[in-house]
């Protein structure tokens, strides 16, 4: 015996306004968010129907997406990462790698625009390749240059989808060879909640990549919350303190406690913290007294185009860094005002 259920999407056709493709359509995105919410059940599509306009949005994306990577237009972008305290080795920049699109009309979208799209229909093993690939070059160009700064880390997020791509692992053995990256200066970032989500895929992917020398870091950590004992079973080099935690932490206890905790939990698994979203001197100075290891954010630096001739400042002084973050910083906002 089989037991079947049903999904129905229904659109109301009284609407003259709307043209025969467009009532089809709606009645397709209004069954997947039957499916969503379920499945078994009747969803009726509506004007103002929230989750069904975003849904719209997103389906609109992925046109966009697939014209962006034949096209190239995506752009790499790096944010540097400073080490708050003088017992940290860095013989150069550490540096995050952020990803930008640039639309029809030349203008920069932003990653929280297209990736849940991307997420969604299955898009993000194709850019994190796209993102993988660019980046090595750009490395390798760099280091063919003796004028520019040396990179020490080069982190680059992943998403949770690459985790069960099986091929990946080849991908990257390709292009480590093709361009001749060192693969301990690459530190792969994935988020906490993909990584609870798929624990198993994670593991296995993260032993296989660390086998290559790729140190990990686990990215928005304190998200989740669910619990910590996965963190015995994922060896990732750092964690990544949730920026929602970090950027109230003067006004919050209890974000502040959270971040004491989070670098507690690192300091006991001997994992470097990375406190995120770090916009002030007085943020800087507490994360210090805490004794979290890294900082990042506009009191460090701004995100920059990344390319072979981009400037880093390396591993000058935290002090230093934070000065010309809020020195670019300032020059932006008097860029844009005028």
């Amino acid at each position: 015996p089989f037991n079947i259920s049903v999904s129905i999407g229904m659109v109301e056709v009284a609407n003259v306004g709307m043209t025969l493709e467009e009532v089809l359509r709606a009645a397709d995105v209004a069954c997947y968010m039957a499916k969503e919410k379920g499945r078994n059940r009747i969803h009726f599509h509506s004007e103002g129907d929230t989750a069904l306009r975003e849904r719209f949005g997103e389906m609109a994306w992925v046109q966009r997406l697939h014209a962006a990577l034949d096209q190239n237009r995506f752009r790499l972008h790096a944010q540097e990462i400073a080490p708050l305290r003088d017992d940290i080795p860095e013989q150069g920049a550490h540096i995050e790698i952020l990803l930008r699109l640039t639309d029809e009309d030349g203008s920069f979208v932003t990653p929280q625009s297209f990736i849940p799209a991307a997420e969604r229909y299955g898009l993000m093993p194709a850019i994190d390749r796209w993102v993988v690939r660019n980046t090595f070059a750009t490395l390798a160009a760099r280091r063919a240059d003796p004028h520019a700064t040396p990179i020490s880390t080069c982190a680059i997020n992943l998403s949770g989808a690459t985790f069960g791509d099986e091929t990946f692992l080849g991908f990257m053995r390709e292009q480590f060879a093709a361009h001749a990256i060192v693969p301990e200066t690459i530190c792969l970032e994935i988020t906490e909640t993909s990584a609870i989500a798929n624990l198993s895929e994670a593991m296995r992917f993260i032993a296989d990549l660390r086998g290559l020398g790729c140190r990990f870091a686990l990215d928005d950590f304190g998200s989740g919350m669910s619990s910590f004992a996965y963190l015995k079973h994922l060896p990732v080099d750092y964690l990544k303190i949730d920026g929602s935690f970090v950027k109230d932490m003067l006004d919050d206890r209890i974000d502040r406690a959270m971040v004491e905790m989070i670098h507690h939990i690192g300091k006991v698994t001997g994992k470097r913290t990375i406190a995120e979203f770090v916009e002030s001197e007085g943020i800087l100075d507490a994360l210090k007294a805490i004794g979290v290891d890294y900082a990042q954010g506009y009191a460090i630096a701004l995100p920059q185009p990344f390319d072979a001739t981009t400037v880093l400042r390396g591993n000058r002084s935290e002090r230093d860094a934070t000065a010309d973050g809020w020195e670019t910083l300032a020059r932006t906002l008097r860029r844009k005002a005028s």
